[in-house]
């Protein structure tokens, strides 16, 4: 019997070590899976031009912008599914802001995010991140435990792949490259900022660090509702997503300017790990604190919400002011969008849509027109 428990002990003793030693070995090569020379096999979908009324946290503003809906290829047979929003009357090489979506939501949002931001002269482009869209995962537990373990190297990942692919686009200012992340694409795209000195500046909007830390936040720890499953779910986590964790990478930030936007009252990314983040980053960095919770879990916070999306377009616009020789570029429709939002008087919007900057579920209707105008057929002569 003494000598069964001890072949038994050794068995277990071995796999404990080969885990390990796995796990290891996967961390170490956590973000590996990047092929900057993969052909982008760029299929068009179709583009169309977007202007109509819409509400926006309480502020009445116009959609203007074109939009083009495309696919490029992450890895070999894994397209990602793209949406570019450009200013509908432009001229030049544009800069371009890539913006990461939260964790609950899908390219489809920078829809109700991007005219100020194309207003002013910017393209803004997101992307269906790994698990979203038409990249959801189906199966058992143990596919969904994987999948979220490999979600952050596919977003930072699939996000340089869109990078490459913008510096080959014929609109696109191959040197003036932008990211906007939101909060679990702040958290992703830190690590994305760290890795790529393309990024010529970043916002990082209600994002945080050190796991252990973001796992203790007050909405996580409530949802549990139960101290001793808490624990264990908070020490599995962590162990699983270390390599995924911003602050082992945030001193790569070095040299490139980072504007963190924190809520101060935020029970989902607290501010403790909103400092965590911040103190992780190289310089230039700044960090702006709101008196607000996390986006959407407050109905009062909307004016913050913009508030936060208008700095953030401010700060973008100083950053990029060397390359404008002092002269703003803004679309004409600007000048409609500040007059909706100068009339509270107006009629309310009917069947407005308030989508949520933080994680909350987002559908993503991609519907478009079919035929596609010039800049869409430019794209496929550049692929």
């Amino acid at each position: 019997m003494r000598k069964i428990l001890k072949i038994v002990g050794s068995i277990i003793l071995v796999l404990i070590l080969f885990v390990m030693l796995t796990k290891l070995w996967a961390d170490k090569t956590y973000f590996n899976e990047y092929d900057p020379d993969l052909p982008f096999n760029v299929q068009m979908e179709g583009s169309t031009t977007i202007h109509e009324p819409f509400e926006f946290y309480g502020v009445h503003r116009v959609k203007h912008f074109e939009e083009i809906l495309f696919t490029i290829d992450a890895r070999p047979n894994e397209p990602m599914p793209v949406l570019l929003t450009l200013p509908v009357r432009r001229s030049g090489k544009l800069p371009a802001i890539v913006f990461l979506h939260g964790i609950g939501q899908g390219k489809g949002f920078v829809r109700e995010i991007c005219t100020p931001f194309t207003n002013a002269g910017f393209a803004m482009v997101s992307f269906d991140q790994h698990m979203r869209g038409p990249r959801r995962v189906e199966g058992n537990p143990f596919k969904q435990v994987l999948a979220f373990r490999q979600r952050p190297w596919k977003t930072v990942n699939d996000a340089r792949r869109l990078i490459d692919y913008l510096q080959t686009h014929p609109e696109i200012d191959p040197e003036r490259i932008y990211l906007v992340g939101a909060s679990y694409g702040a958290i992703t795209g830190t690590s994305l900022t760290a890795f790529e000195d393309r990024i010529r500046a970043a916002v990082l909007v209600v994002g945080g660090g050190n796991i252990p830390v973001m796992l203790n936040a007050p909405m996580i720890r409530d949802g549990v509702n139960n101290a001793a499953l808490h624990w264990i779910a908070r020490t599995f986590v962590s162990w699983l997503m270390r390599p995924a964790d911003p602050i082992h990478y945030g001193h790569l930030t070095e040299g490139t300017p980072v504007l963190m936007q924190s809520g101060s009252e935020d029970i989902l990314v607290t501010p403790e790990a909103g400092e965590e983040l911040y103190n992780s980053l190289g310089s230039p960095k700044e960090i702006r604190w709101y008196p607000c919770d996390h986006p959407g879990n407050r109905e009062e916070d909307a004016p913050i919400i913009v508030q936060i999306l208008d700095e953030a377009l401010e700060w973008l616009l100083e950053i990029d002011s060397v390359h404008r020789n002092d002269v703003p570029v803004v679309d004409d429709a600007v000048s409609e969008a500040v007059q909706e939002e100068a009339h509270p008087e107006s009629p309310p919007i009917e069947d407005a849509e308030e989508d949520d900057f933080g994680d909350d579920e987002v559908e993503d209707d991609d519907n478009v027109e079919a035929d596609a105008p010039d800049s869409s057929d430019e794209m496929e002569a550049a692929a």
